[in-house]
């Protein structure tokens, strides 16, 4: 019976707070608008959905890493036991959220087949130089060399051929073997691609596919190359000798062979060796590094060949992904997904090595793999759960060259066309409070106004890539999925942390990259704070989320160089996936 008369009261009192603070002149200035503010992390999420973000837990990502990390897993070699521990621990996790297996056989782990190549401290690389001088190169110290045609031996007595960049780009218009008959040659060439500030040419200053060494073995074996040589400098490759040695020093995984050509010497060799090869040849490395810039250059052919006896120890073996779905709830969507990814893989034991040989990998990527389990946990919590189904996917021989993803993305769980987009988790390092997150690629599809206004949210700025010349974009696991046509990138805290200028976070990313990226001081530490990390979670909880209840499918931009495989992906599918 009261009611009423408390509705007066109320009102009376809001017309006359409302009175006190409104202009009442025709001469007296309107107060300037404020500034839009973020409308909360999560806040357009469902009710259910909020809290599960708001339950992800660092604590949870500390325990993860602390685990993976150990010296008991042995560094996660691909196809090694502390590798094959990591995936069953994943595997485990998966199932105690409640999570459905994804992978074959209604098991949460997809075969992968691979072979292990070693090669033996009995092979040897020389250079027939002129005047019958020759050069014998110290494995390890002056060139790495590995014999990718899982032959147990191989011979090459060979010519050698200056041949640039080793690119081959038509859309470009730059060809560096132009029609150069280098079949049985083997091949020198130089790291990265042609310097250039045109976003228009090899993307500027970012680099593309075509910088990546795996491209350049690739195309020199589709030429019919037996050998390549690439030279090493470091702030082409942008990273260290060490990093090239201990990458390659131990045994390295391939996919098993399809039928396509490999290269009996696929190799590096120090900077200061390219130097001693061109002084032999009568030529200035620095000479013909300039003349490599000009899409006029044509190959070289150089007065030496090389000489070398491949001795491999070759190791058939079956590595796993890891796969886990949570079911979509809407019957027209659930068939489609958004996939989440990071590989659990790292370098294991190097035996041949004193001191402390085991590649413990904490920031690369036992911290991918915490953040990824997390984020299966925390879509777990929730009661509703997303339009589209949310797939899982801890991936192997993501350090032998992405080779997990590439054979998930050539047999997906579900038709690359269903898979609306990739979020992949690679280095997440505990370093604060982030302020700025990094999502190279997403600016190339069609969910980037959905990123950039969920980073809005959070509080984070978007940064560019902080050294687009490291071709990150086509160094880790996202870029997989998208030579398949999925719209996919990677999520990572930017440089700007709170309570530091960009400049120390600068400091932070090139201590890690010189003193700790894949060597054995990557480990875990105790004293880590978590908090920051967990952030990263909930925004990339949060952007799966929507890109889950999208109406559409998330698509490339036109023009992009994946559209193509996009459209085939739906093509195949039939003419009814084709928006």
């Amino acid at each position: 019976m009261r009611k009423p008369a408390i509705l007066l009261f109320t009102l009376i009192l809001g017309v006359a707070a409302f009175a006190q603070t409104t202009p009442t002149g025709p001469h007296k200035p309107a107060p300037a608008p404020e500034p839009a503010k973020a409308a909360g992390p999560g806040s357009s999420l469902p009710a259910s959905a909020q809290a599960a973000m708001k339950a992800i837990d660092p604590n949870h990502i500390k325990a993860h890493i602390r685990f993976l990390a150990s010296d008991l897993l042995e560094g996660r070699g691909t196809g090694q036991r502390g590798g094959d521990i990591a995936a069953e621990y994943i595997a485990t996790q998966f199932q105690a959220y409640g999570l459905r297996p994804a992978g074959d056989n209604g098991s949460y782990f997809q075969k992968v087949p691979m072979v292990g190549i070693a090669t033996e401290p009995t092979s040897t690389v020389s250079l027939a130089l002129p005047e019958n001088k020759s050069m014998d190169l110290k494995l390890g110290d002056e060139v790495v060399a590995m014999d990718e045609t899982q032959q147990p031996s191989s011979e090459v007595d060979a010519d050698l051929v200056f041949v640039g960049y080793g690119i081959d780009a038509p859309e470009y218009k730059w060809n560096d073997y132009k029609d150069a008959d280098v079949k049985g040659k083997v091949l020198l060439m130089l790291v990265n691609e042609p310097p250039s500030d045109d976003p228009n040419f090899f993307k500027g200053k970012a680099l593309t596919y075509y910088g990546r060494w795996t491209y350049k073995y690739e195309e020199a074996a589709r030429k019919g190359a037996v050998g390549a040589i690439i030279i090493h400098k470091t702030d082409m490759a942008s990273y260290g000798w060490d990093v090239v040695r201990n990458s390659w020093g131990g045994e390295r995984s391939y996919l098993v062979a399809t039928g396509e050509p490999k290269l009996k010497l696929a190799s590096w060799v120090q900077l200061a060796i390219a130097k001693q090869i061109a002084d032999a040849s009568g030529k200035n490395l620095d000479q013909l590094m300039e003349l490599a810039k000009s899409r006029d250059f044509k190959p070289i052919a150089l007065p030496i060949k090389v000489k070398a006896h491949m001795i491999s120890h070759i190791r058939p073996f079956d590595s796993q992904n890891v796969l886990a779905i949570l079911p979509g709830s809407d019957p027209k969507l659930k068939d489609q997904a958004v996939i989440y990814s990071a590989h659990y893989d790292h370098l294991g034991i190097h035996p041949n090595e004193k001191g402390d040989n085991i590649y413990n990998g904490a920031i690369d990527n036992a911290s991918g793999c915490a953040v990824l389990l997390e984020m299966a946990r925390a879509f777990s919590l929730s009661t509703q759960k997303p339009k589209r189904s949310i797939l899982f996917a801890s991936v192997t021989g993501e350090e032998q060259g992405l080779l997990g993803s590439e054979y998930l993305g050539e047999h997906p769980p579900i038709p690359a066309g269903d898979i609306t987009l990739g979020l992949n988790f690679d280095g997440v390092a505990p370093e604060g409070i982030p302020e700025a997150v990094q999502v190279s690629g997403a600016d190339r599809t069609t969910f980037y106004p959905t990123v950039q206004e969920t980073a809005h949210d959070f509080g984070f700025q978007i940064e560019p890539d902080s050294n687009p010349g490291a071709g990150y974009y086509y160094r880790s696991d996202h870029f997989s999925l998208a030579r398949v046509g999925v719209p996919a990138f990677s999520v990572s805290e930017g440089i700007k942390f709170k309570g530091h200028p960009k400049e120390w976070g600068l400091e932070q990313e090139k201590l890690y990259n010189e003193k700790h990226y894949h060597q054995p001081s990557d480990e875990y530490q105790d004293n880590w704070d978590f908090t920051g990390v967990a952030e990263i979670v909930r925004f990339g909880f949060d952007l799966g989320w929507k890109a889950a209840s999208q109406p559409d499918r998330i698509a490339w931009k036109h023009g992009d160089e994946f559209e193509a495989a996009r459209k085939a992906s739906l093509r195949q599918m039939g003419a009814s996936a084709i928006q």
